[in-house]
């Protein structure tokens, strides 16, 4: 295709139908003119996309028919619909997306940890730099189980502090280092809590208070390493598709990813807030903790693998992502 003729020949076509989505009051007749020339338009970008896909062509006539749609259709009013198809679809398909990456942020973070509390428990050295010996016994044996206060307040305390290291972590993805920094000192916190519980003979309450809450918290703070890393490693090797839009794909996916993680933290926060503090014995409580991470790895996996066979990413579709040029490969 020639492309300059091409558009030389349909662009009257495409400047009326410009001047239409333009016009603050349309006659029956010129909304029927619309239509037509909608429909014409989207023809056009059909054949410049498959036969001479020109970006720059691409872009324009992707942004006019969009605009020529929403004044056909008026604008796209937020339904209970959509909510539902946001969390049953779109996000289980950004999480699904990034799975085994949040495995091996996983996977990493457990080493890290178990090595520095090994470490702090056993060695006298590294349990002097916990603090001293008055301020050791004051955090096992009175700050570690105070500081579990149930309510609405701790609730919401705790899911703004982690909701913001999640945020953190896929909005500063494309360094590779933040996230990576940020789970590294998660990981050493947690371990030399642990540690430091171990040394005093504490261990089975420091489990007994972070299993509740930090099965799912601690899996919600993996996604968001394993999205922030999964930016980066798009940055360093984007497959066959141009950086750019390898980046603006995976960043909007990922984006999708952060919303989910409110989510989940909400509900890591609710089971900090109102059980691991409670009198229920510590049995039932580690066991609510297992049933809302199996609950959150079922709406990955299952929901999350069905909505990718589908062929859904976690992106926005074509007409609100705006269309781009194929690529070979």
């Amino acid at each position: 295709m020639d492309l300059d003729a091409y558009s030389d020949a349909r662009r009257p076509a495409w400047e009326r139908l410009d001047r239409l989505v333009r016009t603050r009051r349309l006659s029956g007749a010129q909304a029927d003119e619309l239509v037509r020339l909608y429909q014409s338009t989207a023809t056009d970008l059909s054949s410049v996309r498959s036969a001479a896909p020109d970006p720059e062509s691409v872009a324009r006539l992707s942004q006019l028919l969009a605009r020529a749609r929403a004044r056909l259709a008026g604008t796209h009013a937020l339904s209970w619909r959509d909510v539902v198809e946001f969390v049953m679809v779109t996000v289980p398909a950004a999480l699904y997306r990034v799975r085994w990456w949040t495995v091996a942020v996983m996977t990493a973070f457990l080493v890290v940890a178990v090595a520095v509390g090994v470490l702090v428990a056993t060695q006298p050295e590294a349990l002097a730099l916990m603090g001293t010996p008055a301020e050791q016994r004051d955090y096992v044996e009175r700050a570690f189980v105070e500081y579990y206060d149930p309510g609405a307040g701790f609730a919401a305390m705790v899911w703004t502090n982690n909701a913001w290291i999640a945020a953190v972590c896929i909005g500063t993805g494309i360094t590779g280092l933040l996230p990576a920094y940020m789970m590294l000192t998660n990981a050493v916190n947690v371990g030399a809590a642990g540690g430091l519980m171990a040394a005093h003979g504490r261990l089975d309450v420091f489990l007994q208070l972070i299993a509740p809450h930090g099965l799912l918290e601690l899996t919600a703070i993996f996604v968001a390493g394993a999205a922030g890393l999964r930016l980066f490693w798009t940055w360093v090797d984007p497959g066959p598709r141009p950086r750019g839009r390898a980046l603006a794909q995976e960043g909007r996916a990922l984006f999708t990813v952060a919303l989910g993680l409110v989510l989940v933290l909400g509900v890591s926060g609710l089971v900090e807030g109102f059980v691991t503090g409670s009198a229920l014995p510590w049995p039932v409580k580690v066991a609510i903790g297992a049933v809302v991470l199996a609950a959150f790895w079922a709406w990955t996996i299952v929901l999350g693998g069905r909505a990718v066979r589908a062929g859904r990413t976690g992106d926005l579709e074509d007409d609100r992502a705006g269309y781009s040029v194929a690529t070979a490969g």
